[in-house]
């Protein structure tokens, strides 16, 4: 699930990123602002849920994918779009 909330007094919006996998341990969030190098780590909550938020910039687009125990990659099923990636995938996009 995403949850986006403008600010109007901000050149920002504040974006929640919520996904419940099955017999997750560890969730991380890979290639917002475009960094694949550095996985974001999710909290987790009560439930095993995970979330992460984020301040992102209005009006742009991100790709991203969450990575679920260091091996399974899954996209949002509630993201904006989704765009081909060259691993024969596809990556969550996310447009502010």
């Amino acid at each position: 699930m995403i949850q986006k909330t403008y600010l109007k007094t901000k050149d920002y919006c504040k974006v929640k990123f919520t996904v419940t996998p099955e017999n997750a341990e560890t969730v991380e969030i890979l290639g917002l602002n475009n960094d694949w190098e550095n996985p974001a780590p999710m909290s987790k909550k009560k439930g095993g849920c995970f979330t992460y938020d984020a301040a992102l910039p209005k009006n742009s687009q991100h790709e991203f994918r969450y990575l679920v125990n260091k091996t399974i990659w899954l996209n949002e099923p509630e993201a904006d779009s989704e765009q081909p990636n060259s691993f024969g995938s596809s990556n969550s996009v996310i447009t502010l």
